[in-house]
This record gives C-alpha cells, structure tokens and sequence, in this order.
C-alpha cells in the first residue's frame, strides 16, 4: 500500500492528545496528513467538539488554540457519510469509530483504547496503537 491509498481514522482520545501535546500521536497524526488521508463522520466531530470544550485542558493549551486545531482539522479531514451501523465493541461508544472506519473505507483505526484494540483486524482494518502507526510509515 503506498503512503497516497492510507486512509485512516484516528479515536477522539488520539486527536486530543494530538491537539495538546507534542508526542507521539501527534507525529502520528502528522504523518497522516501529510502522506494519506484523515476521516471524520459528524458524530466523531461532536464529541471531538464536547471534549476539547472542556476546561481540563486549560493547563495545556488554551480554548482558543484547541478551537483553531479543530478548525484546521475540518479543512484536512475528510467527512464521511455513515452508510452502516455497527454495534461489535464491548463499549457502545466505541461503534461510531468502527462506522467511520468502514463507511469511509479505512486501513487504520488509530486508538489506544483496549475496547477498540482487542477487534484488531476488523474487516481487514488494522487497528493499532499510534506508535505502532509511525512504525508502519516512517
């Protein structure tokens, strides 16, 4: 698969980290933009909304430069129709990611979350840890 084809899906937690810090699910998502692409379906960017509102994040970043991230983020990303409901994951919260991923034809769900991780491969969709991403594409 060449860098072009990598379609991806990053979880909320991911992007938040991505959003705050300078570590590695930032350079992930970095390598994702920069050689693939990145998905998002309406009910991914709601919550991704809800949880960069919160005041908790304050100490790392201020509500400004988190709301300019999820602004850049809409203009790279692209959104995906959710053309199946799915409803496998131990924790139901989880299921939009894996429509996501398959609505929008996905190779990557990239998480590390044990209730997404432990489906790895789903439909031929590796889902793997951000480190594990960066290894895969360096």
């Amino acid at each position: 698969m060449s860098n072009e084809s990598v379609r991806g899906v990053f979880d909320n937690n991911a992007l938040v980290s991505a959003a705050l810090l300078a570590g590695v699910p930032r350079k992930a998502f970095d390598k994702l933009l920069d050689s693939g692409t990145v998905l998002v379906s309406v009910p991914v960017l709601l919550e991704l909304a809800d949880v960069l509102n919160r005041p908790r994040f304050d100490k790392f970043v201020t509500l400004d430069e988190r709301m300019r991230f999820m602004v850049s983020f809409l203009k790279v990303a692209e959104m995906v129709e959710i053309d199946e409901a799915i409803t496998v994951c131990r924790d139901p919260k989880d299921n939009k990611l894996l429509e996501l991923a398959v609505s929008g034809n996905a190779n990557f769900l990239v998480t590390g979350d044990k209730d997404l991780l432990v489906l790895n491969p789903f439909r031929r969709i590796e889902i793997i840890v951000p480190r594990d991403f960066l290894e895969k594409f360096p």
